[in-house]
């Protein structure tokens, strides 16, 4: 299947240059296969003769991406091996410079007669891209990979709810929802002389030589790859699957697909996940059109918040005026609790099943999406201001999370404060902004969802 001309746009003009080879940084879609950035750089190569590099920029700690720690660079550095080597196998070429994505490409890129890129939509993602397309001095291609629905054909403005979304989604959907051919490699990499300066064929040993914020330590519980994602997709397809329709909402029943943080590092993509849930012998139409609500919908709703508002991580500009009015009014009512940020992060609290999503959260990386919004609610509550709340929230979920730092990161603590909500009824604290107590614990079994974050943080040891 050929690439879709609406996932292709030119940053910088022209006609290849005279190279060595065709240049792709590999930064979203961190992945040998299913990567229409890295078949388009195949392409390419094949057309003009040349093999095929990818690049791939990575500082250390914080300089490289914001709160990122070691439990982050963890899972990265076990998909950049699986990366190198699924790339080995088809005869493209991987060097890792110890630069950010921007730095590496231009010092890459000084023999290459084109660059492709693949495309997030974060702020330090898109200055990357325009540093990269104002330095190169040739061709430059974006190819955009990780959503279905390429975003600009989804809408051209900042949604309202997931409501104005969906049907302009699944109007469009249909012809991206197409398997990517591999194309085969006319010309392999094996002659060219280009080292990595950190080899990540032994994640372990690469991580223990960088310098990191080691306070968040690597998780057991998810191990970082697309050979990982691909082999819990299809582990979840044979299975839970089968109930996702009836139970998704209930943090114990173990029917959601873990993939988040496979999405979040591009090891997986999301297209390869519709169409093998469209495929699968399990379950039914409404488990399949529950999985794609969350997958294409709710998550192509979060790129498109943070996609046409700069302003995604801030209070101010992300959280609608209805909902900052709301809080503001009653941001001097009496906090039933008033607990400090350590409090929070330890899991200090009188309430036993918060504490135990944040133990979840702290120890695994990961917590059910309803014990999320249970959790981020809770911190609206107890904190001192709404302002606050947002910012304490948005801290400890890109700290701990595995796939905090993503657009659907963003989008879920801004929710939290009446982002593609409305206002419901009028209580203290909250104003019309949406609440959520204590009731919220009885749609499942809190008692088994106890039990099972006992089970998964003493796996971690």
């Amino acid at each position: 299947m050929a690439i879709q001309a609406e996932r292709i746009r030119v940053l910088a003009g022209g006609e290849p240059r005279p190279g060595a080879y065709v240049l792709y940084l590999m930064q979203q879609a961190m992945r040998s296969r299913h990567n229409p950035a890295l078949e388009y750089a195949i392409a390419e190569g094949n057309r003009l003769g040349l093999p095929v590099v990818v690049g791939f920029g990575l500082l250390d700690g914080g300089a490289h991406f914001p709160e990122a720690n070691a439990r982050h660079y963890a899972f990265l550095l076990e998909g950049l091996a699986d990366v190198a080597a699924g790339l080995a196998r088809r005869g493209v070429a991987f060097a890792l410079r110890r630069a950010s994505p921007a730095e590496a490409a231009l010092a890459l890129g000084g023999e290459a007669a084109l660059l492709v890129l693949d495309r997030g939509y974060l702020t330090i993602q898109k200055r990357w891209y325009a540093e990269i397309a104002r330095g190169f001095g040739g061709r430059v291609v974006q190819v955009e990979g990780d959503v279905v629905v390429p975003v600009e054909v989804a809408s051209a403005k900042h949604e309202f709810a997931a409501r104005t979304l969906r049907p302009k989604l699944q109007r469009a959907w249909e012809p991206y929802l197409a398997p990517l051919r591999a194309r085969p490699v006319k010309h392999a990499a094996g002659g060219l002389a280009l080292e990595s300066d950190l080899d990540v064929s032994d994640p372990a040993a690469a991580l223990a030589r960088m310098t990191l914020d080691r306070s968040v330590a690597p998780v057991r519980r998810f191990r970082g790859g697309e050979a990982a994602a691909h082999h819990r997709l299809a582990a979840y397809l044979a299975g839970p699957f089968a109930q996702y329709g009836t139970v998704r909402g209930r943090p114990e029943a173990g029917a959601a697909s873990h993939l988040s943080p496979y999405l979040h590092f591009g090891q997986i993509s999301p297209v390869a996940v519709a169409l093998a849930v469209r495929a699968a012998k399990t379950g039914g139409p409404e488990d399949r059109a529950s999985f794609l609500e969350e997958l294409i919908i709710r998550r192509e709703l979060a790129v498109n918040h943070v996609h046409t508002n700069p302003a995604y991580d801030t209070y101010e500009g992300a959280v609608p005026d209805w909902a900052r009015k709301a809080l503001a009014e009653h941001a001097g009512d009496p906090r039933p609790y008033d607990y400090d940020e350590a409090a929070l992060a330890e899991g200090r609290t009188h309430d036993v099943h918060w504490n135990a999503a944040m133990r979840e959260m702290r120890v695994t990386g990961y917590m059910h999406n309803h014990m999320r919004m249970y959790w981020g609610k809770k911190i609206l509550e107890w904190s001192p201001a709404p302002d606050e709340a947002f910012r304490r929230a948005l801290r400890l979920n890109n700290r701990y999370f595995l796939d905090g730092r993503d657009p659907n990161s963003f989008t879920n603590v801004a929710w939290l404060f009446g982002l593609h909500d409305r206002p419901w009824g009028r209580r203290e604290v909250f104003g019309t902004v949406r609440y959520l107590g204590a009731n919220t614990l009885k749609k499942f079994d809190a008692a088994a969802y106890l039990r099972a974050v006992e089970a998964l943080c003493e796996a971690e040891g």
